[in-house]
């Protein structure tokens, strides 16, 4: 019996083997892995054009500005829409795989020692906003001696989704470096999770979105990142910055007393942080502000708890902010379907500035003995060109302890970093900001 089960096994190994060798030998099997943004060949003598360039700012997976000639551009500047791809979005909305792909176009051109821009016929083609150009990233880095496509390197490592990929002069690369990132289910294609994304049971979006946009999320659950730049102990000042547009974005988000130990941590000033919440609109304050969050200590991995994102600490901003243009400028953001005008007040609200050389013409003390702000000033300032500027203070002290009062300020120039802050009443309705100042280091009596 023995004899014949050994003989009976002998044979099935033997026709595996033959099975195996059979399909190695007719190329069956499982397919081999191809780099396929190797495959292809920058020519620099074929017809399409191409220019040097450099990284000016890096948006996202699929779109990053250059410093480019100017006979490419007068501005100097290609805002760049990479060809055949389409990444998931990581500014505005965000998107499952959008900030794994931002990162890995950050990695790759930050490391580049030389960048060609290549358009797909004998012109420069702007994308469909008319203001971005639809073009092939090629990239070296000091260890390569060929330039790699850097579209057809986002396709294979599925980290976009096709975007007229075929219809291109490299479209039977982009297709089959699609197939094979599907068959070997990569990011967009696979059901694996994203460590980067927020899977609360909220919006995610970045701050700029939310504040361009602020009134169509009201009564939404809303996922956001930023860093903390002030906190009065019932609320914080977020802000980020967006490359696109070289600004600050920020927003007023109000915890109240539902936070305790490690979730007050959380909001230190300093960290960056994710802030899961809900946007309302404040009527006393005719402003917006997000409020509700949670931190649930026995479950911190919880996605809808706020959280700390690196061990870092982070400065403010402090941006150094003209007093005229503060009180009468306007911004223009351009946005995929539209433009948009802001004042630039109302733009920079809830973010932290620096503004100089303002000369206190008056100032007034909250007096009110049921408040916790009495003592706190509001300053009418002037600057050198006559724009009128109201700083707020916090109740101040001095290195004794002792409350600082007006007699200290009256007649003085000042620097100062603070937030800006929107703070209507009838006073102020046409013009409802003001610098809120919370130490007494962060004014500068010249």
């Amino acid at each position: 019996m023995k004899a014949t089960f050994t003989k009976a096994l002998a044979a099935v190994l033997l026709i595996c083997s033959l099975v195996s060798c059979f399909a190695a030998c007719s190329g069956e099997g499982e397919p081999e892995h191809i780099d396929y943004a190797a495959t292809v060949t920058l020519n620099m003598a074929s017809e399409s054009l191409k220019t040097e360039a450099e990284v000016k700012a890096f948006i996202d997976g699929d779109t990053t500005h250059f410093f480019v000639s100017k006979d490419v551009s007068s501005t100097g500047i290609l805002k760049a829409r990479y060809l055949a791809v389409n990444t998931p979005e990581s500014t505005g909305k965000i998107e499952v795989w959008g900030k794994k792909a931002s990162n890995f176009t950050k990695e790759k051109l930050k490391n580049a020692t030389s960048i060609i821009l290549e358009s797909d016929n004998t012109t420069w083609n702007a994308d469909s906003t008319g203001d971005r150009y639809l073009v092939w990233v090629w990239y070296k880095t000091e260890e390569m001696t060929e330039y790699r496509n850097l579209n057809i390197e986002l396709l294979q490592n599925g980290l976009a989704i096709a975007s007229n990929s075929g219809q291109n002069r490299y479209g039977e690369t982009c297709l089959a470096a699609i197939d094979q990132a599907k068959r070997e289910v990569l990011h967009v294609h696979s059901t694996e999770k994203d460590p980067d994304f927020c899977y609360a049971d909220a919006i995610s979006l970045d701050l700029k979105e939310l504040r361009c946009n602020v009134a169509d999320y009201e009564g939404q659950k809303v996922a956001f990142e930023g860093v903390i730049t002030m906190n009065d102990e019932s609320s914080v000042y977020v802000e980020s910055y967006d490359d696109e547009t070289d600004r600050d974005y920020g927003m007023y988000v109000y915890y109240g007393f539902n936070l305790s130990g490690d979730g007050l941590d959380i909001l230190t000033v300093g960290n960056r942080v994710r802030i899961v919440g809900t946007v309302q609109y404040w009527e006393v304050g005719d402003s917006y502000q997000v409020s509700g969050l949670q931190y649930r200590s026995r479950n911190p991995k919880d996605p809808n708890n706020i959280q700390r994102l690196d061990d870092e600490k982070h400065d403010p901003s402090y941006r150094l902010t003209d007093a005229k243009e503060f009180a009468t400028g306007e911004v223009e953001i351009q946005f995929e379907e539209e433009k948009k005008t802001f004042s630039y007040a109302n733009l920079a609200v809830y973010t932290s500035v620096e503004m100089k050389d303002l000369r206190i013409k008056s100032i007034y003390t909250t007096q009110n003995s049921d408040s916790d702000d009495k003592g706190a000033m509001t300053f009418t300032c002037e600057a050198a060109d006559g724009t009128v500027i109201d700083v707020r203070t916090a109740v101040l002290y001095d290195e004794n302890d002792e409350l600082i009062t007006s007699s200290y300020f009256e007649g003085k120039t000042i620097d100062v970093k603070g937030v800006i802050d929107f703070y209507k009443t009838e006073y102020n309705a046409d013009f409802p900001y003001q610098i809120k100042v919370f130490s007494i280091g962060d004014i500068t009596i010249k």
